[in-house]
């Protein structure tokens, strides 16, 4: 579903905002308190799920008519750098974990095979972005991964039993959604991270090909785009979506950002899904080959972060900059969490929420005139800061 996914999310935002949308793991967690704990089964996650994606069009309507200058509020510049700067530092653990360099679960020895691997697909992604040129300049990543393929093949790390054995033409398994009000309470929660996600996604991505997506083809659409997508996945079997952090990552390294590049891939991953073969080879990557495309790409996101940080000029020789900015990435990385029922909040979902939590109680000290340092910095200046008041005043100016 996530080709389809994609096509409903191009359409509704008139083709405005490249994104290849994939399966959330947000949900994980109380989708399997849904299946196993409850006893329910995963008819009812998939009921949860349309829920979720219901809720996501709701907010996306609330958006259309309230607009987005709240956002300014809950995630200032200072906030909202750390915010998408977390997106790919938490990531970076699991891009080492696949490469094979950090010991978990079964995986209790670092193999040399792994690491070489790693190293040879991470190598070819850097050197390929900086070397290559004309058509080779845009598939890097493709490149890594296939060079990462043939290497992990030589060492022995590929199963091709498994390919051996797929058919050759596959029908995909449909499966129909069954409602529980308490399976949806469970799931319904999950549904805040999620659309922090979301809003950190845009705006990173808005940065990266140098267009505010948030008010063109605004936040509502890309919401809508999102939650009618996660609605059609849990209707038919298949699990929520989401926009993906490795997609935004491969944007910045190749400069494509063409929304018929993302349509091509999707009618193509549509169209493999059919063939049982050609999805095995996909299935078949081997991890240490993910891990090291994935360690360039989430460096590319965390330094997103930082390039809006330069970029709004955030000044961090006022205390409240440097208390925000700090407080988020510290509680983003720190291994701290929040367990509310079956959901929890940890890493970026957090620290988006402790962000939002901040930026209220300085927007509140604002208005009181309490802050130390109100007097060296007028309202109409700290307004500049905002990337997306900058973006209203630069259109009004045309």
């Amino acid at each position: 579903m996530n080709g389809v996914g994609t096509l409903i999310y191009i359409l509704m935002t008139k083709g405005k905002a490249p994104a290849y949308l994939g399966s959330s793991f947000a949900y994980i967690s109380p989708a399997t308190v849904v299946i196993a704990g409850t006893g329910l089964g995963y008819a009812y996650a998939l009921g949860g799920f349309v829920v979720t994606g219901a809720l996501f069009c709701v907010v996306a309507l609330i958006i259309k008519f309230c607009g987005t200058k709240w956002i300014d509020v809950i995630l200032p510049p200072a906030a909202m750098g750390a915010v998408i700067a977390l997106i790919g530092l938490e990531l970076a653990k699991n891009a080492a974990e696949m490469g094979g360099l950090v010991l978990h679960g079964d995986y209790t020895k670092i193999d040399p095979r792994n690491v070489i691997v790693f190293l040879i697909t991470l190598c070819v992604a850097v050197f390929g972005s900086v070397l290559f040129k004309k058509f080779l300049s845009v598939i890097p990543i493709l490149i890594a991964i296939i060079v990462g393929y043939v290497a992990a093949n030589c060492f022995g790390l590929v199963e091709w039993g498994k390919v051996a054995a797929a058919p050759v033409f596959a029908i995909p398994q449909f499966q129909l959604a069954k409602f529980d009000w308490h399976a949806i309470s469970v799931i319904l929660p999950a549904t805040l991270v999620v659309v922090s996600e979301h809003i950190g996604h845009q705006i990173v991505t808005g940065k990266i090909i140098g267009r505010d997506l948030i008010k063109n083809p605004g936040l509502h659409r890309t919401l809508m785009g999102d939650g009618l997508s996660t609605m059609l996945s849990g209707l038919v079997g298949s699990v929520p979506t989401t926009t993906y952090g490795e997609n935004i990552g491969v944007m910045a390294m190749t400069g494509v950002y063409s929304v018929w590049v993302i349509g091509g891939t999707a009618v193509i991953s549509i169209i493999i899904s059919f063939f049982g073969k050609v999805s095995a080879v996909i299935q078949e990557i081997p991890q240490p080959v993910m891990g090291g495309v994935s360690f360039l790409l989430y460096g590319m996101i965390a330094t997103s972060g930082i390039r809006l940080l330069v970029e709004q000029k955030v000044d961090y020789s006022r205390s409240r900059n440097l208390a925000m900015t700090s407080v988020i990435l510290v509680t983003g990385l720190s291994g701290a969490f929040i367990q509310i029922n079956e959901v929890k909040l940890s890493g970026m979902s957090l620290g988006a929420c402790v962000a939002m939590l901040m930026g209220i109680i300085f927007w509140a000290i604002d208005k009181f005139h309490a802050a130390n340092d109100y007097d060296d910095e007028p309202q109409e200046e700290a307004e500049a800061d905002s990337p997306i008041v900058a973006s209203e005043s630069a259109n009004s100016s045309k």
